[in-house]
């Protein structure tokens, strides 16, 4: 295939002398390439993607030198320097995600409702791709492969607004997509990294009639950002305000593994635990609960009154009395606060008020309780007896994500392959007309 007027591969951007002529004309492109790609058979979409773990890992040494430079602009204790790293052991999980999602079943094209009506046309409901997606992201490289990977799955051309933090990692990530494009006949503009300056944000939000669909990952502020300015349809992945709620009925050593992960794993995911949410016969066993956590991990606690006096000089921890902006916060940090209730009913008041609706989690042994909980917390995961650390695609079986959507229409959790996508009717006839009304 003959590629169209394709941007520098690279985004050098210092060259253009318009950035907002760059910026149409890319959209331009992505769209021009969508249609294109959505012809694409899924043997060649399925060797790309594996060609692009083959490339990256020969090319990790570039890659990780590009990300060197981003993480050396970012000091280590802003949460996002987690986020924003790549390590050898980093790049062989994305690279694995590739090929994971290179051997999922292709959705485009599956057949999701068939009928024939009284007078003989016989409908079809057909999966199609949305077209052009863009993904707006702070600080996450691995986000570019995996928008990549789902948007190219689905036959989507995606366009990447990512942030200055990661624009190095980025443009080397970004050249090695296009080259592979390139080798395997597709057309490199169904890739389009935009300009990483904040500024250039409302021109992608007011794209309509070049992207279908507006994904923000990252900040809440970013979020409020894309919600409050875009003009084109958005899917919110919120930020994570994650609780667990351990139950009088708890298993404690489950209790004490389960939170600890949760919190501890990695801090800077949205799936982290914020805010234990314990039962107060629970109290005399809290500072059992929290050993690890202080003796280990050193996660500094902001507890509220019961919960500060259990814990003061049994935490070896910073301890912390808790003030109302420690609950409703994402820390993404050894940071966590600890709220003490007097049953279920004020773990799912507490739970309900400072939810952002990502993932919740109890633990309990009592049956009922546990399935009050599930049934009554509104989220778009929740779980009974384990971490809330499994809230991701890959976990889920799904491959990749493009995000975690806690909004309600259309996708909800961990965003794949199936929520990539839209559907049309089709319609077959043997010259049927509709009479007049």
């Amino acid at each position: 295939t003959t590629p169209l007027l394709t941007p520098p591969l690279a985004n050098e951007l210092n060259a253009m002398d318009d950035k907002s002529r760059f910026i149409q004309q890319g959209l331009e492109n992505a769209r021009e390439a969508a249609r294109e790609l959505a012809a694409s058979d899924d043997q060649t979409v399925r060797k790309v993607l594996y060609d692009l773990a083959e490339k990256t890992l020969a090319n990790s040494a570039e890659v990780l030198e590009a990300n060197a430079l981003d993480l050396a602009r970012m000091p280590e204790e802003d949460p996002k320097y987690d986020r924003l790293l790549l390590n050898p052991g980093r790049l062989e999980a994305i690279c694995s995600d590739l090929r994971s999602v290179a051997d999922l079943p292709a959705p485009v094209g599956e057949i999701l409702e068939t009928k024939i009506l009284d007078n003989g046309l016989e409908l079809s409901k057909v999966r199609v791709p949305m077209g052009v997606i863009a993904v707006i992201f702070e600080s996450r490289p691995n986000v570019t492969f995996d928008v990549f990977a789902l948007c190219l799955k689905t036959r989507n051309a995606c366009v990447l607004k990512g942030s200055s933090d990661a624009h190095d990692t980025n443009r080397v990530v970004v050249r090695l997509m296009h080259e592979v494009l390139l080798e395997n006949g597709i057309i490199p503009d169904c890739v389009f990294l935009a300009p990483p300056e904040r500024e250039w944000l409302p021109k992608i939000l007011n794209a309509v009639g070049f992207i279908d669909l507006a994904i923000p990952r990252g900040s809440q502020g970013l979020i409020d950002f894309v919600r409050d300015n875009a003009r084109i349809p958005v899917i919110e992945t919120g930020a994570g305000i994650v609780h667990t709620y351990v139950d009088s009925s708890a298993d404690l050593a489950m209790a004490k593994a389960i939170i600890t992960n949760a919190k501890t794993r990695r801090v800077s995911v949205c799936n982290a635990l914020d805010c234990l949410v314990l039962h107060r016969d629970l109290l005399p066993e809290l500072p059992e609960l929290m050993k690890e956590m202080g003796d280990t991990h050193e996660v500094e606690v902001f507890a509220d009154e019961e919960a500060y006096r259990a814990l003061e000089g049994q935490y070896s921890g910073s301890l912390n009395p808790a003030a109302e902006q420690h609950f409703g916060q994402e820390f993404l940090s050894l940071k966590m606060s600890i709220k003490t209730v007097d049953d279920l009913d004020e773990a799912l008041e507490h739970i309900h008020r400072y939810s952002s609706k990502h993932s919740e989690a109890i633990v309990a042994a009592d049956p009922e309780t546990i399935e009050r909980f599930l049934n009554r917390v509104d989220a778009a995961a929740v779980y009974a007896n384990t971490s809330t650390a499994f809230t991701d695609g890959g976990q889920f079986g799904m491959g990749a994500e493009i995000g975690i959507s806690t909004q309600k229409l259309h996708a909800r959790g961990p965003m794949a392959l199936p929520e990539l996508t839209s559907y049309k009717w089709v319609v077959r006839g043997d010259g049927q007309i509709r009479a007049a009304s």
